[in-house]
């Protein structure tokens, strides 16, 4: 299983940004796909979710309003689009998949993720 996240970098406040998420090795329909980020120093926080059998999404309550998940099945793909953008974004983004697929226990609790991807930094300046 190979998770790839992608779509990160340098942005100015104010700025919307779309991640990237490439899984392969797994059946897409099976799992939770869901973003995390993690600030050094601190623990890791959900961000959204997505079941991508029924398109059932999950907002955290940090990013709610400003982000948006979407998966696009045939190409094993998960995107995470985020506007408005700030300082506090400023992380480094994870991909995870997980089985079952229910995005209220993936985003609350990570310790049952399968799989991680290596994650992608995303800095936000003011």
């Amino acid at each position: 299983v190979q998770i790839v996240e992608s779509g990160g970098g340098s942005v100015q406040a104010g700025d919307s940004l779309t991640l990237s998420c490439a899984v392969s090795g797994l059946t897409l329909e099976d799992y939770a796909i869901a973003w995390f980020r993690q600030v050094p120093g601190r623990e890791r926080e959900g961000v959204a979710c997505i079941t991508p059998k029924r398109h059932r999404t999950y907002i955290g309550d940090s990013v709610k309003g400003r982000a948006t998940i979407s998966s696009d099945n045939p190409r094993n793909t998960v995107y995470l689009q985020l506007a408005s953008l700030g300082p506090d974004d400023t992380a480094v983004y994870y991909c995870a998949a997980e089985r079952p697929a229910v995005c209220v226990v993936v985003l609350t609790a990570d310790d049952g993720v399968n799989y991680w991807g290596d994650g992608t930094q995303v800095t936000v300046s003011s």
